[in-house]
């Protein structure tokens, strides 16, 4: 009897497979998208000699600057490091010991070569601006590793820490080393967040999951005044973040604070998927999510339209979610608002580095093969956007320091990592970023495509002055594309998540807020900065004006749950709970 053969891989099977292979090996960053970068550098700049011969005289003027300021810090002369460099020089230089030899002479030299690193992929004529970026990203991640404040050998800081206290500091830093490696391999969150308790001191407060399907679980919130607002409040949260970090400790919570004001509350609460939910697409995020959740509040408060409020691409979910409810005539929308939420990915900001043919390429095959996109994996993308900040220096203050940052609830938020379905993951990278379908009204739901010209709804939206995931002129865009003639834009202080989780009284935000209707002219994103003034504050006492002011007669508060949708289990449910 003849052996049965085994199927042989089909070929596109075989790249996926190599691909994900090599993803793991890089990070999952492409080296395809870097070497193009840096050779089509190569190219452009071996046919500049006017562009070479200012490099060749920049690096010489560099080389005898530092060669003379060598020789006055060795003949005793106490020199700052940033001495004869630009006035951005790293502040990281500024203690008193930078200023003595040979530690100034390290870091001013490092700071000439760095200066002329990065000047390498500037005023190259035929460079194509992605590739200049690429090549600066390359070249910031060589110099933020090399930086002399990284080592102890010639960090003076360092060192006279280290002999002020005896080296203790180098073994608490040897400790958490050892504490932090166990922590991971079991799987475990950094130190301290062990004091944040899901239920108990962040995502707390009080409420009842009130519906459950395959794809997400619906909060809704106990009222705590004795009536409300007649329009419930639709949350649709990112699923590529867990919901509480709209609900964190009670001075923090978005969630919270809106119930205290009289309006009943709705959390959208996103299963953190596993491999066997790899399908998971588009369509079944806005059916399973979007629309599930407007069917349970429709049968919970009867006959009352609902505000939505979107927060980053839960925002992107509401804002395809109000076209097609448009499209198909369907009115149970009284606004929305969105919350660093981007609709136009032509101005994608720092994450288009990562997102480019070959790089989502391998990232697809990565997400294929596991299912999902793990979050460490996403977080690494975040961390070297901002290596000083986000890498070196926790690193530093760790690890050589001896000190731990304190936790706080927004740390432990973050520490919480969800995963991306295979199938919706890469729909949203190809679609949106990469082709930017749902601007130009080529994005499809349920097979045909939607346009955001028809939402005419109320619109609040905000975006954040330092956000680098959704940077507030691309936020901004979507007053181009919508045909709303009641239509507020917020700018406020802060980024992507301090900025939005800014509380109802913060002394250190600002922001800045103009209105429009339809028939006044449009403001470039330049233009509505430089003619609307910054008013001190917090944005959550603002919007929460606007939409009251936006909402029907109070009265007394629904029950939690109805006939149909009854109470399942207490917020914040089970999952939010999976790891």
């Amino acid at each position: 009897m003849q052996e049965p053969t085994t199927p042989t891989p089909t070929t596109e099977q075989m790249d996926k497979a190599f691909r994900a292979t090599l993803g793991k090996l890089t990070g999952g960053l492409s080296p395809t998208a870097f070497m193009t970068a840096w050779t089509d550098w190569a190219q452009q700049l071996a046919g500049s000699p006017g562009r070479q011969s200012e490099l060749q005289q920049d690096a010489l003027h560099r080389t005898l600057a530092t060669v003379n300021f060598a020789a006055r810090a060795a003949a005793g002369e106490a020199l700052s490091p940033a001495e004869g460099l630009a006035p951005a020089t790293d502040a990281r230089y500024a203690a008193e010991a930078w200023n003595q030899y040979p530690f100034n002479v390290w870091a001013h030299a490092f700071e000439q070569g760095a200066g002329w690193l990065r000047s390498l992929s500037e005023d190259v004529d035929g460079l194509k601006p992605y590739h200049a970026d690429l090549v600066s990203f390359t070249v910031t991640q060589w110099l933020e590793a090399l930086s002399p404040t990284n080592y102890l050998a010639t960090n003076p800081e360092l060192l006279e820490l280290t002999r002020a206290e005896g080296g203790e500091n180098l073994k608490r830093g040897l400790k958490h080393y050892v504490e932090d490696t166990a922590r991971v391999t079991k799987g475990l969150g950094p130190p301290g967040t062990e004091n944040y308790e899901l239920g108990k001191n962040i995502a707390a407060t009080p409420g009842q999951v009130v519906f459950r399907n395959s794809l997400i679980e619906l909060i809704q919130y106990t009222p705590t005044t004795a009536d409300v607002h007649a329009e419930p409040v639709l949350i649709v949260p990112a699923w590529i973040m867990k919901y509480y970090i709209l609900d964190l400790s009670a001075k923090n919570s978005f969630v919270r604070y809106l119930v205290e004001q009289g309006h009943t509350v709705f959390m959208i609460s996103w299963k953190n998927p596993e491999a066997g939910d790899r399908d998971f697409d588009m369509d079944d995020y806005l059916h399973l999510g979007l629309r599930a959740a407007l069917d349970a509040i429709s049968a919970i408060v009867p006959e009352r339209r609902v505000h939505s409020v979107g927060y980053c691409i839960g925002g992107t979910l509401l804002s395809i979610g109000a076209a097609a409810l448009a499209r198909d005539e369907d009115t149970r929308l009284a606004s929305v608002t969105l919350l660093a939420a981007q609709t136009d990915f032509s101005e994608p900001g720092e994450l288009s580095l990562f997102i480019n043919p070959t790089q989502l390429a391998m990232l697809e095959a990565q997400m294929y093969q596991d299912g999902v996109l793990d979050s460490r994996q996403m977080g690494g993308a975040f961390q070297m956007l901002r290596p000083r900040d986000l890498i070196w220096q926790p690193l530093i203050t760790t690890y050589l320091k001896g000190q731990r940052e304190p936790m706080i609830d927004l740390m432990a938020w973050n520490a919480d990592g969800t995963r991306m379905p295979w199938k919706m993951h890469t729909e949203y990278l190809y679609r949106l970023y990469l082709d930017n379908e749902l601007s130009s009204g080529r994005f499809p739901v349920d097979g045909s495509p939607i346009r955001l010209s028809d939402v005419r709804l109320p619109m609040f939206v905000v975006g954040t002055e330092t956000d680098h995931v959704a940077p507030w002129k691309s936020v901004y865009k979507v007053g181009n594309l919508v045909r709303s003639d009641d239509y507020t834009f917020l700018l406020t202080s802060g980024g992507h998540n301090a900025g939005i989780i800014s509380g109802p009284v913060h002394p250190k935000r600002r922001h800045r807020l103009r209105s429009r209707s339809l028939h006044e002219p449009h403001l470039s994103p330049d233009h509505w900065l430089a003619e609307t003034p910054a008013q001190p504050g917090s944005w959550w006492p603002v919007w929460q004006k606007w939409l009251a002011a936006r909402s029907g007669a109070r009265g007394a508060p629904p029950a939690l749950g109805s006939a149909g949708y009854p109470v399942i289990e207490p917020a914040p449910g089970q999952y939010v709970r999976a790891r």
